[in-house]
């Protein structure tokens, strides 16, 4: 009996383990591991890129991709390459010792304040400016919608100005903006006014940082607040539920 007891339970073993086979095959399919593509930024800059003053974990392209994140849009820590006090020709060569290569799915830009604080001509900015543009978009894939291009904030408003005129940084501050802006449109990258937000520093003094010149934490949040928005709809698509790429 114990031989034939033996062979039913192997038979009815095999059974099991074929009806099993197939509910994971049929009945209940197994589950597959499903990549999700991590996307990549650069940002490219000057000291308001680089987050002087502040700590790097609230630098504005970091405290970005961290709420790209939070808002479920996968994306690495920007590469950073920006240096204080870097104009727009010093970032190309900035760029050039950085080897910077490859292509991105996001690529921002934030330059000119020191070209004002020098006194460089606007013209030669624009030119300069529009060079720096053509690699951004060249980083872009050649999407000049994944170019993301910020203002240049009013430092005039700030502590470290006392003493200037106020008046004339403004003025010479919304010139090269606009420069910024016309040649932003016209290679079709997405702008982003922060000058404004800037100069409620003038009120409000916990959005400058110890320093008493550059951005705090609490102002580069303000930036991410407004950028949210538009970047995920440059990454993932718009409210609208159009894809942007």
């Amino acid at each position: 009996m114990r031989g034939v007891s033996y062979g039913v339970h192997c038979a009815l073993a095999l059974f099991v383990l074929t009806i099993a086979h197939a509910c994971g095959r049929e009945g209940f399919p197994e589950e597959t591991a499903v990549e999700t593509e991590v996307l990549s930024f650069l940002a490219l800059g000057d000291s308001y890129t680089i987050g002087e003053g502040v700590d790097s974990t609230a630098r504005w392209p970091v405290a970005l991709a961290r709420a790209l994140r939070a808002s479920h849009v996968p994306i690495r820590d920007p590469v950073v390459v920006a240096r204080t006090g870097w104009t727009t020709q010093e970032l190309a060569a900035g760029i050039d010792e950085a080897y910077v290569s490859g292509t991105y799915d996001l690529v921002s830009l934030l330059i000119g304040v020191n070209n004002q604080y020098r006194g460089r001509e606007l013209e030669e900015y624009r030119a300069q400016l529009a060079e720096l543009l053509d690699r951004a978009v060249g980083f872009a894939g050649g999407e000049p919608a994944r170019v993301l291009v910020l203002s240049i904030p009013d430092w005039g408003v700030t502590p470290f100005a006392q003493g200037r005129d106020r008046e004339r940084i403004a003025a010479e501050i919304d010139a090269f903006n606009e420069v910024k802006r016309q040649e932003t449109e016209a290679v079709g990258a997405r702008y982003l006014d922060v000058t404004g937000m800037s100069r409620e520093a003038a009120e409000r003094p916990e959005l400058l940082a110890q320093d008493g010149l550059h951005p705090s934490r609490a102002m580069y949040e303000l930036w991410v607040d407004s950028l949210l928005p538009m970047v995920r709809g440059i990454l993932v698509g718009g409210e609208d539920g159009s894809v942007q790429g």
